[in-house]
């Protein structure tokens, strides 16, 4: 059994916070530990507490006086198109049309998608992420590189073929009966291998048939336990083209209603120009919607009313992704501190604790991955994200004056970048510039 104990100062949460003055909704000790055995979280508490615990032959990682974090959680993001991030565009469907479809007609060679895969996981780990929900594209090649790299480096990851039948490139169609066979395939090949999920993913509604919508409701009923995944109500003339291609529903939401999509397992990128009746049903089918605060800006697609989905009852189940490479970061704190800007625009308010519970326990939750990851409660995978409020030379001047763990949260979030992170663990094993 391999056994150590993480060291630092730790940071979890045991629900939503209210308010930065909500100190009991998250345990934070100054001199704090983890004993890991064989990359589960055996028990945390003071260093004094879990060393009484541990053989005089234990490995201990002293990251004094950094701060030890569950691991980030990325619940939106697109793996092909980590050579594209920051590319001009006026909308999101020019951004498409232009960019995004051209690179992903690459990822049909498995060599470029296996050369990505290794690029794509180095950049998630280093940036902090130990879990993701991502879109490949509709080759199954990319599929097989994602999965066969994130499972070598027994990450826990989520994943999917992208299902396009209409308004793309030929190159990146496939039909309903392809993708239907392509996605047996690779769930029956994949899915709860070691730590890996599939998410039966059609893109949207505008590059999907009637009939591929049915063979998604198909795969969904046949594979409960897999994620959907899918876009929603991202832009407003991509909700005017979907509309029209779907006259019959009530409205956007309503086409996937149309083909029983929404469900617990179901997450919608996005959502930002949902009508009423829109909330409601998100509601209860206790569908979740995902927050992409970078990707909005850069594409100019509009502002995530954040408490009009809390205040809803019962709320509806919210996440947060960083949408790349739509969005221009892959950090979640970056991401974080966009979300606080544009609930800023709103007279909305969102504490650095919040931001750290949405990144771990918060996005745990909207993927019921919460007994998992996200936490440091015992029996939960050991992974770990280790964060260095000074790393560098601004942070560190702006530390000097900093004097509670909400301050320190807040120059984490705004002021960071790959450099604050100091270490990952992946199932109790460091990670960061391994690979």
């Amino acid at each position: 059994m391999n056994t150590s104990i993480i060291r630092g100062r730790a940071l979890t949460f045991k629900r939503r916070p209210n308010s930065v003055a909500d100190t009991e909704s998250y345990s934070f000790i100054e001199d704090g530990a983890l004993l890991v055995k064989s990359g589960i979280i055996s028990k945390v508490g003071s260093f004094s507490d879990v060393k009484a615990e541990a053989t005089k032959e234990i490995v201990i990682h002293d990251h004094r006086p950094h701060l030890i974090v569950p691991g980030f959680i990325d619940t939106h993001l697109h793996f092909p198109q980590i050579q594209m991030i920051g590319s001009y565009a006026a909308n999101l469907l020019e951004w498409l049309n232009t960019y995004a479809f051209f690179e992903e007609q690459k990822y049909k060679d498995p060599y470029h998608s296996e050369n990505m895969a290794k690029q794509f996981f180095n950049t998630l780990i280093n940036h902090g992420t130990t879990t993701a929900a991502v879109f490949c594209t509709v080759h199954p090649e990319s599929v097989e590189a994602f999965f066969k790299e994130s499972h070598r480096r027994n990450m826990l990851m989520i994943g999917g073929k992208v299902m396009m039948d209409q308004n793309a490139p030929a190159e990146l169609l496939d039909t309903p009966q392809s993708g239907y066979d392509d996605n047996k395939m690779l769930i029956k090949k994949w899915h709860g291998v070691g730590r890996q999920y599939y998410a039966i993913s059609p893109r949207f509604a505008i590059t999907s048939t009637p009939e591929q919508l049915e063979m998604s409701r198909t795969l969904v009923e046949e594979h409960p336990n897999c994620y959907l995944q899918t876009h929603l109500s991202e832009n407003k003339d991509e909700i005017i083209l979907a509309k029209k291609l779907y006259p019959n529903c009530n409205d956007y939401t309503g086409i996937y209603e149309r083909y029983n999509l929404l469900g617990p397992n179901s997450l919608f990128g996005h959502c930002i120009h949902l009508s009423e009746r829109e909330v409601v049903i998100m509601s209860e089918t206790k569908s979740v919607a995902v927050f992409c605060p970078t990707s909005n800006l850069f594409l100019g697609s509009g502002l995530f009313d954040l408490q009009r989905f809390l205040k809803q009852q019962p709320p509806v189940r919210v996440a947060t992704g960083t949408d790349i490479g739509g969005g221009t970061n892959y950090s979640m704190l970056k991401t974080m501190d966009e979300a606080y800007k544009i609930l800023q625009l709103q007279g909305q308010r969102l504490s650095p604790i919040e931001s750290f519970y949405q990144i771990t326990l918060g996005n745990a939750l909207a993927l019921s991955l919460e007994n998992k990851i996200g936490t440091f409660e015992t029996e939960s995978d050991a992974d770990i994200t280790v964060l260095d409020a000074r790393a560098t030379s601004t942070m560190k001047v702006r530390m000097e004056t900093v004097k509670n763990i909400a301050e320190e949260l807040f120059v984490l979030q705004t002021m960071s970048d790959d450099r604050s992170v100091a270490q990952v663990y992946i199932k109790g094993m460091p990670s960061k510039n391994l690979h």
